[in-house]
């Protein structure tokens, strides 16, 4: 039911024939880049947190990480992630296919920083086994977000031959 809630909602703002179903899984970052044939980063990677005003979703480049203390700099709170029971009760998505499309009322969205380097990303869609292909400015117009953070760690260099 999540990817038809979600892929409704999708549909609705205009973009249903960017959803993209595989054969294969794509419920992890690995998975979904293998799947779409891109790079990791491109990957729209779904986070959900615990606060003490309600759950929060913040999508990054699914090549970073949260920086705890950029974290709680931001949030004014330790970063607490949602277990996988969790995240279906609050969200409204299974792990593996978390998005903010036809996500549970109450649900605080934010996109990070590092997904500002990449001009098409690629957000799951309800499911372990699909995507949308956006252009940035298309997922944050229609993500219903409350705003742009800082919250990732930087990519660390690669060691030199």
């Amino acid at each position: 039911m999540s990817f038809e809630k979600a892929a409704a909602y999708v549909k609705a703002c205009g973009l249903g024939e960017r959803i993209r179903e595989f054969p294969v899984s794509s419920a992890t970052v690995e998975l979904a880049a293998l799947a779409l044939g891109t790079e990791p980063g491109r990957i729209a990677k779904s986070l959900t947190f615990k606060l003490g005003r309600g759950p929060v979703m913040i999508l990054c480049a699914g090549d970073r990480k949260v920086d705890n203390p950029k974290y709680k700099a931001q949030f004014g709170e330790k970063a607490k992630m949602l277990s996988a029971g969790e995240v279906e009760s609050l969200i409204g998505h299974a792990v593996g296919g978390v998005c903010p499309f036809g996500r549970n009322a109450g649900v605080e969205v934010y996109l990070d920083e590092s997904l500002k380097q990449y001009d098409v990303v690629y957000p799951a869609c309800g499911s372990g086994n699909s995507a949308v292909e956006l252009e940035l400015s298309e997922l944050e117009h229609i993500c219903g977000m409350q705003g742009w953070v800082d919250v990732c760690k930087g990519i660390a260099p690669s060691p030199e031959p």
